[in-house]
């Protein structure tokens, strides 16, 4: 239930940055740079870190969107299902785990991130990109859970849904086309 006195109480983040145009803009082409522009990641791989980060914050509206996009992109169901329950990484690409024990490091312990964290990263055969976008994806993500959460914003599994079916399909750069320029 969206807290914003200004919207009814069933509004989802879309009518949030509808009703925040200009701060939404930039927030929405920075999402589309870096889940959707040139990375050592696929867009999966990206979509699957932005859910487990807002799994790990207990942000239940964009772990849904985010876990659904993920495999929607390709994104074995079995290994999102791990990763977010956290019975294991069986399913999970080798080459992913150093990345996911980083991110959630970063969100739950960011002072005690080290070098040796890094390396781990840089162990499985990812470069400086990889860990840069490892890093801006999960701080984008602890700011969004938050700005999620702070706002009271849920939606029904239908609407995860097709938010995941959009996403999927025409990345972040096509929200833009939603948002006023006139609103503010």
């Amino acid at each position: 239930m969206s807290f914003l006195k200004s919207l009814p109480p069933e509004a989802g983040l879309l009518q949030v940055f509808q009703a925040f145009p200009k701060a939404a803009r930039p927030l929405l082409e920075y999402h589309e740079i870096l889940l959707r522009g040139e990375s050592a990641f696929s867009p999966a791989e990206r979509e699957l870190i932005a859910a487990y980060v807002s799994a790990l914050n207990k942000c239940d509206y964009c772990r849904a969107v985010h876990s659904q996009t993920a495999v929607a992109l390709g994104i074995d169901a079995d290994a999102t299902s791990e990763i977010l329950s956290g019975s294991g990484l069986e399913h999970v690409d080798h080459r992913m785990r150093p990345v996911l024990a980083f991110v959630r490091k970063l969100t739950l312990s960011p002072g005690a991130v080290t070098a040796a964290d890094a390396d781990e990263i840089f162990a499985a055969s990812w470069d400086d990109r990889a860990l840069h976008d490892a890093a801006a994806i999960c701080g984008l993500f602890n700011l969004m859970n938050r700005l999620v959460n702070g706002l009271g914003v849920e939606a029904p599994e239908a609407y995860t849904k097709l938010a995941a079916q959009r996403l999927a399909k025409g990345g972040y750069a096509q929200l833009l086309d939603l948002l006023s320029v006139d609103a503010e």
